[in-house]
């Protein structure tokens, strides 16, 4: 522990705040925690109403941003939830905060979201592509969350990892990385509501993703994990495609 400790002591000074060094210390925990288990990444796209969730209930599972709207639904929660981007933590903080399981935030939502004993803030920046084996320090995003709960993943040792719902394919346009306003139903996730009329976000970047997501290709590939895209329909093309029905 105070090896990871200092290791902090070189990073920019917020990462110094009491609350960053509660989460160092929680994370670590979560250290190959999990090695040699498998878990499933959902992501939120619109091939999620075509995919039996309910096969998950037994299996680990990675939560991010609106995933919550399908928990009454299913009966069930994720083992854990994600979320990195400001706009939808600033937006959904409430809703964030009643979650109860395991929560990992971007640092920069800490004054949003009241940290308790199952909340993490994780260091998470912009610039600089990397894949973090030590999900202590800094994780790029990637321009996804999915890239830092692949990152996470690698961290708390899983040895597969199944990703769906993740369809890399929007049919709202324009400049990656803008700021929108939704102006009705949304129809790039698998609810109208998901970033319904009013929400404000982020118009995706999916050339920086595919380059984030083939970093993380090769880092599970040279630790002799695997990483399989089991989404139904989707347009990723970086990691090897599965039969999601075939994995039960």
């Amino acid at each position: 522990m105070r090896s990871t400790i200092q290791r902090a002591s070189q990073w920019p000074a917020a990462t110094l705040h009491p609350l960053r060094r509660a989460s160092i210390q929680r994370l670590s925990a979560y250290k190959d925690i999990m090695h040699g288990e498998r878990c499933f990444i959902i992501g939120n796209g619109p091939s999620l109403k075509h995919t039996d969730l309910t096969k998950l209930k037994s299996e680990y599972t990675f939560g991010m941003n609106r995933i919550y709207l399908l928990f009454p639904d299913l009966g069930f929660t994720t083992t854990y939830y994600l979320s990195v981007n400001s706009l939808v933590i600033e937006q959904c903080a409430a809703d964030i905060q009643t979650l109860p399981i395991p929560k990992f935030l971007s640092w920069r939502s800490h004054d949003l979201v009241r940290p308790n004993d199952d909340t993490i803030f994780l260091y998470t920046t912009y610039t600089g592509p990397k894949f973090a084996r030590d999900a202590c320090g800094r994780i790029w995003e990637g321009a996804t969350v999915t890239y830092v709960a692949l990152q996470l993943a690698y961290f708390m040792g899983f040895n597969q990892v199944v990703l769906i719902g993740v369809d890399h394919n929007f049919t709202t346009k324009g400049q990656p990385n803008t700021t929108i306003i939704s102006q009705g139903d949304d129809p790039d996730h698998f609810d109208a509501a998901y970033f319904g009329k009013g929400f404000r976000w982020q118009l995706p970047d999916l050339e920086t993703s595919e380059s984030a997501y083939r970093l993380a290709h090769s880092a599970y590939e040279q630790a002799g994990r695997q990483v399989l895209d089991a989404t139904f329909g989707g347009k990723l093309t970086v990691f090897p495609k599965v039969d999601y029905d075939t994995l039960f």
